[in-house]
């Protein structure tokens, strides 16, 4: 009961919080537009109309396609660089002349921002969904490879010294002890990896995609409907 209370309040506390945001930002809006012209009305929105943007927006039917298309631009991204990046971190571990060697370069990779991948992506598949699903999984493999490599590496030596002693080896090895004894180091690089997905999206879709929440983002841009952009 007492932590249920505890968590009540912490609710509260984050609504309060966020709420005195949104007035902050409505005072900054009436004075700096009404009381005293310092910006543009369409630089500067008032809280009230992008919530009322937002409102018309999710009645929307085109909205709700541009999220269908940019989440099923994100699932295969992400879904390809789980695949890619657990593989490159067995086979790293694996090989210890790669395993001491790699790290370094995978970690020179994993710092790159997602817009430097973009020419090889126009490059190799040209303008369209494929170039975005591209940069996503690029920019998401990294991040899977080195939580993999790192959960393999911490892993108690005395766990795979027992296993071999009991006959594990190989695939047995793998399944029965590496795998579970590695999965915080993986699930924390997978979270890593699906921020990088996020992030990689909104880069792609906006400089190549056809369709996605970037394309709305740019077209709202276009039309000066900051309203638009920021619900």
């Amino acid at each position: 009961m007492q932590r249920a209370n505890l968590t009540v309040i912490g609710t509260l506390k984050k609504v309060l919080f966020y709420l005195v945001l949104v007035i902050l930002w409505e005072l900054a809006y009436r004075g700096g537009t009404v009381y005293f012209s310092f910006w543009n009305v369409n630089y500067f929105p008032s809280p009230l109309e992008v919530i009322k943007r937002l409102v018309v927006l999710f009645t929307s039917t085109k909205l709700w396609s541009y999220i269908a298309d940019s989440l099923n631009t994100v699932f295969i991204g992400y879904a390809i660089s789980i695949v890619l990046g657990i593989l490159t971190g067995f086979i790293i571990t694996h090989f210890k002349f790669l395993n001491e060697n790699l790290i370094g370069l995978l970690l020179g990779l994993q710092t790159l921002p997602n817009v430097c991948w973009l020419p090889f992506a126009i490059l190799w598949f040209g303008e369209n969904q494929k170039a975005v699903i591209f940069v996503i999984a690029i920019g998401s493999i990294f991040a899977i490879s080195l939580g993999t490599i790192s959960g393999i590496n911490n892993i108690n030596p005395v766990y795979i010294k027992s296993a071999k002693s009991l006959g594990a080896k190989g695939v047995k090895a793998y399944i029965n002890v590496i795998i579970p004894a590695s999965l915080p180091g993986i699930i924390s690089g997978l979270k890593q990896g699906w921020l990088f997905a996020w992030r990689a999206l909104m880069s792609g879709e906006m400089l190549l995609a056809t369709r996605g929440s970037g394309v709305w983002v740019l077209q709202m841009s276009s039309l000066k409907g900051i309203q638009g952009i920021l619900s």
